[in-house]
């Protein structure tokens, strides 16, 4: 092979060398782009993840959450938002106000010992009632959020009817399912729905159940639980007339059967009503004229149409 033959044929192989090397530095260079560019849509699919997360975490949730919600609040109630809760004949002359908390012991005491004699004063047409339904046993050291649950469950019974509401307080409060204050029990819808399930117009109410399961009145609720301390009310059950505040005898100190007990704490219940309003109709005594709408040191009621008082907190 003569020698130009052999310089040629090295030429070709360098020159194949240099193409091949060309050719590999261009495919890694394209290859660590394409990298960058995958780490930098990784990075910003992170930090959009990341950005996402730390705003979902950032959002009010529960009841927080009820405090930004529409305002939706129940049928059969008035005043700002639906907080006045008045149940009664529309002429009666006098307005009795109730604070009371669902996980309240003391209310559960008075609703089993009391409750059926206030009811019938409410059907008598002796007062009108004002419930203020309160839920600051949540915020105690006990814990959960038994009485906003409760409450918004009472407020879904509201929107059916008074009556159902009525009903519906005094199964919560009944000694068959009232738990005991630690116990956060109505913080479950479950056993809510259980208790709904006694009171014929709530039994079976499709409308009534998804109003409980979606939480329809929280936020009406939590307006509700903002006039805690109206009237310089703090505790629970409280009772009132006008701006004064009503006191029931105390039962005295010593050992019965809870029937016994039952039966002296409402006598001493109407004993304090007597006192207020004079006594009741057909009772036969003398009427020393308590029951006027005009009495003074704060006795006259909330009359309808009258400006939500909740500002003298």
């Amino acid at each position: 092979m003569s020698n130009r033959n052999t310089q040629a044929n090295k030429a070709a192989a360098r020159e194949r060398i240099r193409a091949e090397r060309e050719r590999q530095k261009k495919k890694e260079k394209l290859r660590r782009q394409l990298i960058v560019a995958g780490t930098v849509v990784g990075v910003l699919a992170v930090a959009g993840g990341i950005g996402f997360m730390v705003m979902k975490a950032n959002e009010p949730t529960g009841w927080e959450a009820a405090k930004e919600a529409k305002p939706v609040a129940p049928a059969h109630t008035q005043g700002k938002n639906g907080t006045e809760i008045l149940i009664g004949d529309k002429n009666a002359k006098e307005t009795l106000e109730v604070f009371e908390d669902i996980r309240c012991p003391a209310c559960a005491s008075f609703e089993q010992s009391s409750g059926e004699a206030l009811l019938k004063d409410i059907k008598d047409g002796r007062y009108r009632v004002r419930f203020s339904m309160y839920t600051f046993i949540d915020d105690t050291p006990a814990g959960g959020e038994g009485s906003k649950n409760a409450l918004s469950a009472l407020g879904a019974a509201l929107n059916v009817s008074p009556e159902a509401f009525l009903k519906y307080k005094a199964a919560l409060y009944s000694a068959k399912f009232h738990p005991e204050e630690q116990v956060d029990t109505y913080g479950k819808d479950a056993e809510l729905l259980k208790v709904a399930a006694t009171v014929p117009e709530l039994k079976n109410n499709k409308a009534f159940e998804t109003a409980v399961k979606q939480g329809t009145y929280d936020r009406w609720v939590m307006d509700m639980t903002a006039l805690f301390g109206r009237k310089g009310v703090k505790g629970t059950p409280t009772f009132m007339h006008g701006d004064k505040k009503l006191t029931i005898p105390q039962v005295p100190q010593q050992q019965m059967t809870q029937a016994q007990y039952n039966r002296l704490a409402q006598a001493n219940f109407k004993k304090m009503i007597d006192k207020e309003f004079g006594p009741a109709k057909g009772s036969g005594k003398p009427d020393p004229g308590k029951g006027d709408s005009k009495g003074d040191e704060g006795r006259n009621g909330i009359r309808e149409g009258e400006k939500d008082p909740t500002a003298s907190r």
